[in-house]
């Protein structure tokens, strides 16, 4: 039985190149094939501007060279990795959420072609992030995280009803990196608990901690024993989990987090960890979805 591809989708951007070498990398460690997706409305908009002197190429004659430059850049960085094209005629966050009925996971740029440099995560990017039924991740971050200096993955441990997928890919991408695994969960103590009793403050705090702690181990333990060669290690740590995500994010070579994608729920399905890990994240954030 064939593996299900990795999807990545190709606009020419910078970011998009980024995400194409990102993306061959991950195929090569998975032993999946990659598939490079280019989607615009170029059809509808051929001709449109009628002609004045010297022509621009054709939209469909850029598609072409943006696919076929992708797969170029794509076997030079690793030529054992096999790649197939495919350009559509279509919104690009719709086409890649149709590709990720049939994907193992997608993979964008952090923004796209004619999006201002200054937008933190493009439109497609976080459309796809927030709707998808299959994991997607998005390249970004500093130079470290996107060659994996850092020998270790970041898993953002969420509640079991969000997180069980999450943890089975962070083991599976740890296992094939060979790095160790950090999974955090982030706890806090309600502000009512602490100054109605100043006094009794250290009881609540050390209550939540416990309890994170329990859920931490439970939430671990079937992977774990599923993957007996992958070094974890599990923290519990106190304050608002984004931010203890983005400022861990800045010495992992990937954050994982979780979603929950409701049965016919169709706008964007997306938790303020993973929001805001999408725009901030130091390095490249995989979103995985959980269905309920």
């Amino acid at each position: 039985m064939m593996e299900l591809p990795l999807v990545v989708g190709v606009d020419g951007s910078d970011p998009s190149l980024r995400a194409v070498d990102w993306a061959v990398d991950e195929a090569a460690r998975h032993g999946l094939p990659l598939r490079l997706v280019h989607a615009s409305l170029w059809e509808y908009y051929e001709g449109a501007v009628p002609a004045a002197g010297l022509q621009r190429p054709s939209a469909r004659v850029m598609a072409e060279h943006i696919v076929a430059s992708a797969a170029e850049r794509a076997h030079r960085r690793n030529p054992e990795v096999k790649v197939s094209t495919e350009i559509l005629p279509e919104e690009a966050s719709d086409a890649l959420l149709r590709e990720g009925n049939n994907a193992s996971f997608l993979v964008t740029g952090s923004r796209g072609r004619g999006e201002l440099k200054g937008l933190l995560l493009g439109s497609v990017g976080l459309a796809v992030a927030a709707r998808a039924h299959c994991p997607v991740i998005v390249v970004r971050g500093d130079d470290a995280g996107l060659t994996g200096i850092h020998e270790r993955i970041l898993l953002g441990a969420g509640d079991p009803d969000t997180s069980g997928e999450a943890v089975r890919f962070a083991f599976r991408e740890a296992e094939a990196r060979g790095c160790v695994l950090d999974v955090v969960r982030a706890w806090r103590c309600p502000t009512h608990e602490t100054t109605d009793h100043p006094a009794l403050a250290e009881e609540p705090a050390r209550d939540h901690g416990e309890r994170a702690s329990a859920l931490l181990d439970e939430l671990l333990r079937e992977a774990a024993a599923q993957h007996p060669g992958v070094r974890v290690r599990a923290a519990t740590v106190e304050g608002p989990a984004p931010k203890v995500l983005v400022y861990r994010s800045a010495a992992a070579d990937l954050v994982i987090v979780g979603a929950r994608r409701r049965q016919g729920h169709f706008g964007l399905q997306l938790g303020r960890v993973s929001h805001t890990l999408l725009h901030h994240a130091e390095c490249p954030v995989a979103v995985v979805p959980q269905r309920v």
